[in-house]
């Protein structure tokens, strides 16, 4: 079927939340929820994204733990992506491997290293996920929260080191000349000499300079600040947006600050969430998403929400609905802090629709369907400027994630909307991002 999206078509990652997206959906009966921790099952669902295609799964990370958390949140918190991102390297060929990385626990040098290693592990297929951390200081010597504006500015120095230390080999260092016993060209190796508010590095690095050039940069900023931090750094942009309109004031916004940098529009690929729930009929859809509804813990969605939203929500019954009083307007806030105030107040969601919401998309689209009505939904976002792709959110796992692989990708490959083979053999490749100069 001939479209518009014929020579350009979505990019799609998936966020590999081995106990599924939707909170608590682990407790269904073929879950795998034993084999959470080790490397099979987590295996298995990269195998499955990369047979449909995708450009990359995605790892976050989760640095904290405490008594009070349910199973859920531990379990999709404790992959440390560079340990998991180097295994899943040796068992894949084409998929990027994205992993997340926070500035504020970590030295620039270290995750030069780390990030170069997997790329050259990968044949080119690492990206980096940029976060500035609000929680987890305590397990890191600190204490406190710094504010947006420090935070950012540790973020902006530390991702300039280690670019500049990925850059500190130049391309044709390496010799290998056998005849004179060279494998080196030391004239290749740069200091960086770096001195700074936050850091001191002197470099080179200690490793060649990734097959990338630089690996891929991801950014899920959605405040003014974050925005205009993933503009000068990003190569995707991941961001929470459920409603159409938004989504498409978030991407013109997006791509005017990537000019502001002097950088192409198109260097950016703006990507947000969406879980959807894929049924052969609506009904089945709809049935799947009433089950996985109704294994959500309201008490522990209770803590969560009141968590999110900073909010004392113990006399609340679950039928009733927050006071708007108790909210605040600050945007310091954060972007998803306001999704959430929205959903209560504007929309007039009582506490237990907040906390099932919360449990199913934490602030991304939800979609519940056949794979038809998700691809229709899909192709409307992308051709009207909300976004340049998605970030896949299996709901449940592993059969949410086969059913987005096997039933959906298709229909958007059918429909000339996603690749049916790779285009390259790196990451940068196969988004169409040129290969940084050092």
């Amino acid at each position: 079927m001939a479209s518009a999206a014929d020579s350009r078509h979505m990019v799609l990652t998936t966020f590999v939340l081995p106990a599924g997206y939707h909170r608590d959906t682990w407790r269904r009966e073929n879950s795998r929820a034993e084999e959470l921790a080790g490397l099979s099952f987590v295996a298995d669902l990269t195998r499955m994204a990369e047979a449909a295609k995708l450009d990359a799964v995605f790892f976050g990370d989760c640095v904290h733990a405490n008594s009070t958390m349910r199973g859920d949140i531990m379990m999709n918190g404790f992959y440390e992506p560079v340990t998991t991102l180097s295994a899943l390297a040796a068992l894949t060929t084409n998929i990027g491997l994205i992993g997340t990385i926070s500035t504020s626990f970590t030295q620039p040098y270290n995750v030069a290293r780390q990030m170069a290693g997997i790329d050259h592990m990968s044949g080119g297929r690492a990206g980096w996920n940029v976060v500035t951390s609000r929680d987890g200081f305590a397990n890191f010597g600190g204490s406190g929260v710094p504010d947006p504006e420090e935070r950012y500015d540790r973020a902006d120095e530390h991702v300039d080191v280690v670019q500049r230390l990925w850059d500190s080999w130049s391309d044709d260092s390496i010799l290998v000349d056998r005849a004179s016993g060279r494998w080196l060209d030391p004239a290749g190796l740069r200091p960086i000499d770096h001195s700074g508010k936050h850091f001191k590095v002197q470099g080179p690095i200690n490793i060649p300079r990734p097959l990338q050039g630089h690996p891929v940069l991801v950014q899920a900023g959605s405040s003014d600040i974050g925005m205009a931090f993933g503009s000068r750094i990003a190569d995707i942009i991941y961001t929470a947006q459920p409603q159409f309109e938004g989504a498409q004031d978030f991407y013109a916004k997006m791509k005017r600050l990537v000019l502001d940098q002097g950088r192409e529009a198109d260097d950016v690929k703006v990507l947000p969430g969406i879980v959807p729930v894929i049924g052969d009929t609506e009904n089945e859809a709809k049935e799947i998403a009433d089950e996985l509804g109704d294994m959500v813990d309201l008490a522990s969605g209770r803590r969560q929400v009141a968590g999110d939203l900073k909010l004392e929500i113990d006399d609340i019954g679950y039928d009733e609905h927050i006071p708007e009083e108790r909210f605040s307007e600050d945007p310091k806030m954060g972007s998803r802090y306001h999704i959430f105030r929205r959903k209560s107040v504007e929309q007039g969601m009582t506490l237990r629709e907040l906390i099932i919401d919360r449990a199913r998309s934490t602030g991304h689209m939800w979609f519940v369907g056949t794979a038809q009505r998700a691809a229709d939904t899909m192709i409307e976002w992308f051709e009207a400027g909300a976004c340049d792709g998605f970030n896949l959110n299996a709901p449940h796992n592993p059969d949410g994630l086969e059913a987005i692989c096997t039933k959906l990708v298709p229909e958007l490959q059918e429909r000339g909307y996603f690749r049916t083979e790779y285009e390259g053999s790196t990451l940068r490749e196969n988004l169409g991002l040129d290969r940084p100069a050092a």
